[in-house]
């Protein structure tokens, strides 16, 4: 009977897990969808500004124009933007992101360069202080839905670290959001900003169900472009109008990749919860099967042990 009552317990304990894996899911694909509602916001002010950067773009020779945001200097040190979680449970997020940043940093120090990090989530800057590395600042706290004024806030000490030439380079490590079972690690250079990219093209991504489950969806949007009059004048000369908006353009930028590490982590967290769900039930049924077994076997030793009894008196 002690077998029988540990065998329950533990059918109790594995269906009370499995709840709290089921709400963690479910409270995740609820976060997906206001990640996916504030791409969507986003996205009126990220197309006219794309629109006046590709018409700045058709109006100037960007090669000629001498802006710090756009000058390109022999590097000898870069500045590594890593983007990570504050929480676990979700899978090997944390740890791809993390290893790609380490893998970029060897290969940097490989060519004699010199690197220093800008830590965006807890699970990095834990990762990175243990090991001694080269920190230059830490940002933890953020909101699982990333705000325009924390992307503003990265991207002013960014700003500083390449204006004043601490580094002469700032790429950014952070995990692509490609589906609900897929994202990757990729390393963007962020600084200096590269004329030939300030096009109008972007994706966004929606969360479905079919069937029952919940897909994602990515479609691709391209900005209509209006061309400016040729006749137009500006009050302000166009360099410096251009100089006024690649901050905006980096803040975007950088608003993005927030935005797509916040989905690929609450994505690996619904896949990491449905999967510790699916591991659930089928723990219940094997230990369901083992409890009825242990159920018979006690039924069947007692009836052994009436029949003995009775025998004897007999």
């Amino acid at each position: 009977m002690a077998n029988l009552k540990a065998i329950r317990d533990r059918i109790q304990s594995v269906k009370n897990t499995q709840k709290i894996t089921e709400a963690m899911r479910l409270v995740a694909a609820a976060r997906v969808r206001r990640a996916q509602e504030q791409v969507t916001a986003t996205r009126p002010f990220a197309d006219r500004l794309a629109q006046v950067l590709y018409n700045l773009q058709g109006r100037l020779q960007f090669e000629d124009v001498d802006l710090p945001l756009l000058k390109k200097r022999e590097v000898q040190s870069v500045g590594l933007l890593v983007i990570s979680g504050d929480r676990g449970l979700c899978g090997s997020y944390n740890t791809n992101v993390i290893r790609r940043a380490e893998n970029r940093a060897k290969e940097l120090k490989a060519e004699g360069l010199d690197y220093k990090y800008v830590l965006v989530g807890r699970k990095a800057n834990q990762y990175f202080q243990r090991r001694d590395q080269p920190i230059d600042a830490t940002y933890t706290g953020l909101e699982q839905i990333p705000t325009a004024a924390e992307a503003s806030s990265i991207a002013d000490e960014l700003l500083s670290l390449f204006l004043s030439e601490s580094v002469d380079r700032i790429e950014l490590v952070y995990t692509k959001f490609v589906s609900l079972v897929s994202s990757r690690p990729v390393v963007q250079t962020l600084l200096p900003l590269d004329a030939q990219g300030l096009d109008a093209d972007d994706e966004i991504f929606r969360l479905t169900t079919r069937g029952g489950e919940f897909e994602v969806e990515r479609q691709k949007v391209s900005t209509t472009v209006r061309s400016f009059p040729r006749d137009m004048l500006f009050e302000q000369d166009p360099v410096q109008i251009l100089d006024a908006l690649l901050p905006l353009y980096l803040n975007n930028q950088l608003l993005r990749a927030l935005q797509e590490s916040a989905a690929s982590e609450l994505a690996a967290r619904m896949t990491a919860m449905n999967n510790a769900s699916d591991n659930a039930s089928e723990l219940i049924d094997t230990l369901t099967l083992s409890y009825n077994k242990a159920r018979q076997a006690a039924i069947t030793q007692e009836i052994l042990e009436v029949v003995g009894g009775a025998q004897a008196l007999g």
